[in-house]
């Protein structure tokens, strides 16, 4: 039963993680070409695209979590059931970690990415000049 779980979590993460990235694909891309007028934001794109899966599965699958599962958390305690209700509750979290880890990433890069549009818009108005 934990296999099974730690399989569908690994699954949904990917799914979703895979859902957004769609989503936020053009607008990095539109992004990155902007900043780096260069063949290289295209690589920046790709590796951005990679940390998203990265940081959506890793976020979404949390194994430490899962552990609770397969062994006890301490000496005198017992190891939780992996009942329907606990199912449904894991899958839940999954979603909802995978999202938000995915957000805060692309919070980071659109950070970055909006001080580097400044410093690239700075230096079109002063050469225009």
């Amino acid at each position: 039963m934990f296999f099974a779980l730690l399989l569908v979590t690994f699954v949904l993460a990917a799914v979703v993680s895979f859902c957004v990235i769609k989503v936020f694909d053009k607008p990095i891309s539109a992004i990155f070409r902007r900043i780096i007028q260069d063949e290289i934001s295209s690589a920046w794109h790709k590796y951005v695209k990679f940390a998203a899966y990265v940081v959506g599965i890793s976020g979404g699958v949390r194994v430490h979590q899962l552990e609770r599962y397969i062994s006890a958390p301490a000496k005198d305690s017992q190891i939780l059931e992996l009942n329907d209700k606990r199912w449904i509750l894991e899958v839940y979290r999954t979603i909802i970690e995978t999202l938000q880890a995915i957000a805060w990433m692309y919070l980071v890069v659109f950070i970055f990415a909006l001080i580097a549009y400044v410093i690239v818009r700075a230096f079109e108005l002063r050469s225009s000049k």
